[in-house]
């Protein structure tokens, strides 16, 4: 049976129609014929938003975040490399300026310093803000918005990693990073690839109640619905790849949700795969792998790089 499209007007008086896909938690999520792409309905406020960004993110949602991250350091610095070697593989050898929204505790900022690149973030978490600064970064404790984005200057890129799903308005928000990137000047975004077969399988026919579904995240891409809304956006996508499927493990019988012990186990085994192709020399092989699984659109992340039109 075809589920009954369910709406919702939105503050500025827009209709959302589409299919529920969803319903878990008291969040449902439609397949949205406005938007093209799936989300949760009612959308949140900003006002919501900037509560829960601006102070309870890091000490409620993810409290060991900052100390896991130094932890794997080594191995975020393969996937910071991989995503500046994307960067650099589309831009002139003369342009390496980078805006990081929503920069975290500064890591991504710190590996491009490194490399040789002159960056710059903005982060509404003061807890985070305050980290990249004591690296000797240069990070506005603030939203990225169309009264910040103006002071911030142009840059030749701008990374966007787990952000997008958390905006009330990606269109909008694209279409702002639009007007103030560079000419020919390229996106980066990642976001999590929700609703992904592995996850189906795992919800239709292994009891797995959906577990990706929740306030924080508004919005749930695939590889298709994200890069229609880079074209739609004055974007041409240039760059497409996914992280690790790392939902096989529960496939495998190996269930970390809510196990943070078995979670860290898997996690691990996905470190030392990767770690290892790149100490024999076969990061191309381990890139080429997930190329290929984001054409099957598997992978526990989309990652994407548009470039102005």
């Amino acid at each position: 049976m075809t589920p009954e499209p369910k709406s919702w007007s939105d503050a500025a008086g827009a209709e959302h129609v589409g299919a529920l896909v969803q319903s878990y938690k008291n969040n449902d999520v439609i397949e949205c014929g406005a938007c093209e792409f799936k989300h949760l309905v009612p959308i949140p406020t900003d006002e919501e938003l900037a509560e829960a960004y601006e102070s309870e993110y890091y000490a409620e949602e993810k409290p060991h975040y900052f100390d896991r991250h130094r932890e794997d350091l080594d191995w975020w610095n393969l996937a910071y490399g991989d995503r500046y070697d994307a960067l650099e593989e589309h831009l002139g050898p003369d342009r390496r300026t980078l805006l990081d929204i929503g920069s975290g505790p500064g890591f991504f900022l710190l590996h491009g310093k490194e490399r040789g690149w002159q960056v710059r973030g903005i982060e509404p978490s003061g807890q985070a803000a305050a980290h990249s600064r004591g690296l000797g970064l240069e990070v506005e404790n603030a939203f990225y918005s169309s009264d910040t984005a103006t002071g911030l200057g142009r840059y030749d890129a701008i990374n966007m990693s787990e952000v997008l799903e958390h905006i009330p308005d990606p269109a909008a928000f694209l279409s702002l990073i639009h007007d103030h990137l560079e000419d020919e000047g390229l996106l980066c975004v990642v976001v999590p690839n929700d609703f992904n077969p592995f996850q189906v399988v795992l919800r239709d026919s292994m009891d797995f109640e959906p577990w990706w579904v929740g306030p924080h995240h508004v919005n749930y891409f695939d590889f298709e619905s994200l890069t229609g809304l880079f074209e739609r956006s004055g974007f041409e996508v240039v760059h497409t790849e996914a992280t690790f499927p790392i939902d096989m493990f529960l496939l495998m019988g190996d269930n970390y949700i809510g196990n943070d012990d078995v979670g860290r186990i898997a996690h691990g085994r996905r470190k030392t795969f990767e770690s290892n192709l790149a100490a024999g020399g076969r990061n191309d092989l381990k890139r080429d792998l997930y190329r290929r699984l984001s054409e099957m659109g598997l992978g526990r992340e989309i990652v994407l790089v548009g470039r102005k039109r």
